[in-house]
């Protein structure tokens, strides 16, 4: 039986979360993951989540970096790296019950281009410093704020927001952020502990 049924006690204000038709296609994902980790066995303790749209410049930023994390994921064996493209309901079950969740997105915050801020979800909501800068923001701290309705949040989310120079069609990153992508391997690998 699916995870969500567990806590019938917090079904309401799951629903009032998200609503009615986003907590159906909620629960239908969740039975395929519980399947899913039956049959797979348990998760990583960690998990580094890419947001972006490699279609649209700097806004695949964060797909980027995953894509460039996996190279070396045999350096992580207690890692899950996961390409999460835009993001949206998909995000819930790869961050519930992770000791850690990194996640990595294109954020306008009013910074100079390639800019890299840390973030904690709380900081987020209580500061507004991504309010309208993050490009997929809302659905993020709506998915966190579900995952924590549940009692499925990671012990810690951490997101990592890099200032774009260029989000229009066309794919590759702009030079600004491409020069500094070793930097945001670096402080990414020592969100990891490495």
């Amino acid at each position: 039986m699916s995870r969500v049924w567990h806590h019938e006690e917090r079904s309401d204000e799951a629903i009032s979360i998200l609503g009615m038709e986003d907590c159906l296609a909620l629960l239908a994902m969740t039975w395929s993951h519980d399947l899913r980790d039956a049959v797979g066995g348990m998760r990583k303790p960690v998990v580094v989540l890419g947001l972006g749209n490699p279609l649209m410049g700097d806004e695949g930023i964060g797909v980027y970096l995953v894509e460039r994390l996996m190279e070396s994921a045999d350096e992580y064996p207690s890692v899950d790296f996961i390409d999460a493209g835009t993001g949206g309901l998909s995000i819930l079950h790869p961050i519930e019950d992770r000791r850690k969740a990194i996640i990595i997105d294109c954020a306008f915050m009013d910074e100079q281009a390639g800019t890299i801020r840390r973030f904690l979800p709380d900081e987020v909501r209580s500061t507004k410093a991504l309010a309208h800068q993050s490009l997929h923001e809302a659905d993020l701290m709506r998915i966190i704020a579900m995952a924590r309705q549940l009692g499925q949040a990671p012990d810690e989310v951490v997101i990592l927001g890099i200032q774009p120079e260029r989000v229009e069609p066309g794919q590759g990153l702009s030079r600004t952020l491409s020069d500094r992508i070793d930097e945001y391997i670096s402080m990414i690998r020592r969100e990891l502990g490495t």
